[in-house]
Formats: C-alpha cells, structure tokens, sequence
C-alpha cells in the first residue's frame, strides 16, 4: 500500500481523472472560465444544454437569489448546434478535459438529430440528455415525468451514439427511481441527477412574480437535502453510475454524495459564488482521501451505513 491516491473514475467507459465534473448552464461553454481556473484539472466538463436552433430564452428578469439558492428561468438560451461546432467547439478542443454537450429537444427527432451530429464530433467524449424538456407532440409533458416517454427518447438517442450518454434526471416526479430504471433499461451508460425544482417567487410590493416566466428553477444549497435523498434512492436502484447534482458547494458536500452512492458529481451554482469551487472541491476530496487512508476514491462510494 503506497500513500498515493488514486481519483480516477469510470463513467461509462469514460475515465475521468477525479469524479469532480462542472453542471450544464452553470459553466458556459468553458471558455468563460479560463482565466480564472485550470481547467485541466477537472474531472469533465458539461457544456450549456445545445438545441438544434439557436434560442433567445425567456423574457428578463430571469434569475432571483433566494434563501440558500437561486431561481432561474432563462429558458435555455443557447447558440444551437451550428455556432457550437464552429466557435465553441475549437476551445473546447484544445484541452485535455473530457467535454460532454448537454441536449434537449422539442421532440424525440430533434434529440436524435442532435446526437447524430454529436457522434460524429471526436473531440466531444459523451452527450447528457436533458428530459426536463416538454414534449411538444404529447402536449407539453415533459418527457423526464413520464417513465415511457423517458424510455423513448433515451432508446432513440442510444441508437444513433456510441458516445458516452448520461441522462439528467428531473425531481419533479412522484417516484424519480422508476425513471431510472426505465432509462437504464432503454441503453443510458449513466444518470446525472437532480435537475432544478421548480419554485417561484414574489414581489411584496408590486405583488408580481420576480420572474418574468412566473416560475423557474431552484438551485443552490437549499436542494441539497432533497438531491442527496434521491442520488442514494437512485443508486440503489440502477447498475450504471449515478453522478450527484445539487446544492454542492464544498468538499464536504461532494464526498457526501459519494458515501449515498454517487460515483460522481456536478457543480453547479457553486460556480456564480466561487468560480475555483470544483477546485477546491478537488483537493478538499484528495485531502479527505488521504486523512482518511483511502487509497481510491472509488472505495469511498456507497459507503453510507443505514
């Protein structure tokens, strides 16, 4: 037994250095963070969720701070797949950190287009479906509360990509572990979860909603508990690895998602208070490892005692 710690994961057939990986929407395309961290040591990094067509979003006001979080509603603004591959793309190229592009569509077909073009991009390691979306053609249910409409789209996109594919879990359902098992079934290498919650607030004085949309998603520590609850739910309930959203902002958290069972995480709002926070998380968990005599983090997942 040596003292050198061993912190890289497989996701899917993916190894990633260390199981610290950045959120859709919450890191841009990268670029953003560049000067501010290295961004090589990441474990991976998801991009801003892509469409098919560039989209303006919503209407502002679009983000409210909340106790312990933050509300948004900036209804997936994005630059489509086009400007993607051909101003986002060349960055993303020219580090060593594994790039996963996040996907929604209106549709099952607009999905698997999406992940057709994908496939065809060497440079990107994997694609995370985003199936909080509503599903235009079943009119508006979004296609993560529906565990057959999950089914569907994950089976459609897994034939058409050999690439890395992690699907994100919405928690706006009664029983998020049925999804899951329906989504490992239909071929997902991996679940990412939680998605945001939806929530709402309110100006006392004008009595209108904060946000323009009326409501929008809750992120932040206050989701924490709620998120932790259904990482351990999930991952008992599937095979494939789980990786841990919400509400992480420390080390402390993170390897707290790992003991429920999370092979990996995602950090999130994290990165609008402290941009070094996956850093930092990185070395809190290295640091944890080696005070603790574990010699791969692996060792460390799903060691809850209940």
């Amino acid at each position: 037994m040596t003292n050198k710690i061993n912190t890289k994961i497989d996701i899917g057939g993916i190894e990633i250095k260390n199981p610290v990986m950045t959120a859709s929407g919450t890191f841009g395309y990268a670029s953003e963070f560049h000067e501010l961290i290295d961004l090589n040591m990441l474990g991976a990094i998801v991009v801003k969720g892509i469409s098919l067509l560039p989209s303006k979003g919503n209407p502002p006001p679009r983000i409210v701070e909340t106790s312990c979080g933050m509300l948004n509603a900036i209804g997936l603004e994005n630059v489509g797949i086009d400007e993607f591959i051909n101003k986002k793309l060349p960055f993303l190229s020219s580090i060593k950190t594994p790039a996963i592009v996040n996907i929604y569509g209106k549709n099952i077909e607009e999905y698997v287009e999406l992940s057709k073009i994908i496939n065809g991009i060497p440079d990107i390691s994997g694609v995370e479906i985003n199936i909080s979306c509503p599903n235009v053609k079943k009119g508006g249910l979004a296609f993560g509360v529906d565990s057959q409409a999950a089914f569907e789209v994950v089976r459609a996109v897994r034939v058409k990509t050999s690439k890395l594919l992690i699907v994100k879990l919405s928690p706006n359902v009664t029983d998020i572990s049925k999804i899951a098992v329906s989504v490992e079934k239909a071929g997902a290498d991996s679940i990412s979860l939680i998605n945001t919650i939806t929530g709402m607030a309110i100006d006392i004085n004008t009595k209108r909603p904060k946000l323009a949309n009326i409501t929008g998603g809750l992120s932040g520590p206050a989701i924490k508990p709620v998120a932790l609850k259904m990482v351990w739910e999930v991952a008992n309930s599937v095979s494939i690895p789980v990786i841990g959203i919400g509400g992480i902002l420390t080390p402390e958290d993170a390897i707290e998602f790992l003991i429920a069972g999370a092979s990996a995480i995602q950090v999130g709002t994290a990165n609008f208070i402290n941009p070094n926070a996956s850093i930092d998380i990185i070395n809190g968990i290295e640091s944890y490892l080696i005070q603790n005599k574990i010699y791969d983090v692996s060792d460390l997942i799903g060691t809850i005692k209940v």
